[in-house]
């Protein structure tokens, strides 16, 4: 698989601190599914960030590549927040939020919308399974709802890299299994970057690790040893314990 995303020795952080993150190296191939873990503070958020061009790093270096392997200024990225960070009070439709992922779509009245945008609205909200909810305002949704929506949102506009900050947080575990099993689906199409603080579910997932705290630690594969742990949350010490396939956190005495 040819690399999408490179980053050499990233260095990014705030005016106050900008040093969050230091010398963080990885690459992101094509249909990869990285998953992102590390202790609150621990500076996932601004490497996202930093990756989407939202900070400038202080050091070090974002590459991306096309298709053919050469490299390029960008690439098309889609991003899923935190849903404690969106606006459910905002007026504006389900079929709106999913519209407005389309490059040109958000600039265009709907009566001038032409048929292809609303057919790519109608076919991602059937996948999300929101379909029957396109007219409703998006304060009327639950949360598993929204975070369906949003999802569509972000993969309208096919991008090559989708990125997803927290994106079960306050949704029922019902939901998060249906919400991974869309996951799976998407990632045949796609790369993803998934920060969870959930190990247990990053491993069942994923196809490759990165812990980051304030440095970085990528594993490749989910064959994750206590003693990577160990290193990787130095400050903050996991065990990981089997009940079945599924892996399961537990934090020890510190």
């Amino acid at each position: 698989m040819n690399k999408i995303l490179d980053i050499s020795n990233l260095s990014a952080g705030y005016e106050n601190n900008p040093h969050i993150i230091k010398h963080i190296s990885f690459s992101v191939s094509e249909k990869d599914f990285l998953g992102i873990i590390g202790p609150n503070g621990g500076g996932k958020t601004t490497l996202l960030r930093t990756i989407m061009g939202l900070l400038k790093p202080v050091e070090g270096r974002i590459s991306f590549y096309n298709k053919e392997g050469k490299s390029v200024s960008k690439i098309n990225i889609g991003y899923l927040p935190q849903l404690n960070k969106i606006d459910q009070k905002f007026p504006i439709t389900v079929f709106d939020v999913i519209l407005s992922g389309l490059s040109t779509g958000n600039r265009l009245p709907f009566l001038s919308l032409p048929s292809k945008f609303k057919l790519c609205v109608h076919e991602v909200a059937e996948q999300m399974g929101v379909d029957n909810l396109l007219n409703l305002p998006i304060g009327q949704l639950s949360g598993g709802q929204l975070q369906r929506v949003l999802l569509g949102r972000s993969i309208i506009d096919n991008p090559v890299l989708l990125i997803l900050d927290e994106p079960i947080s306050y949704v029922d575990k019902l939901f998060e299994t249906n919400f991974y099993k869309i996951l799976d689906e998407i990632n045949d199409r796609m790369a993803i970057i998934l920060v969870s603080h959930d190990i247990g579910t990053i491993l069942s997932m994923v196809q490759n690790v990165l812990c980051v705290n304030e440095s970085a630690h990528y594993h490749s594969g989910t064959e994750i040893s206590q003693e990577w742990l160990n290193v990787a949350y130095h400050s903050c010490p996991f065990e990981i314990v089997g009940h079945g396939d599924v892996p399961h956190r537990v934090l020890r005495k510190h």
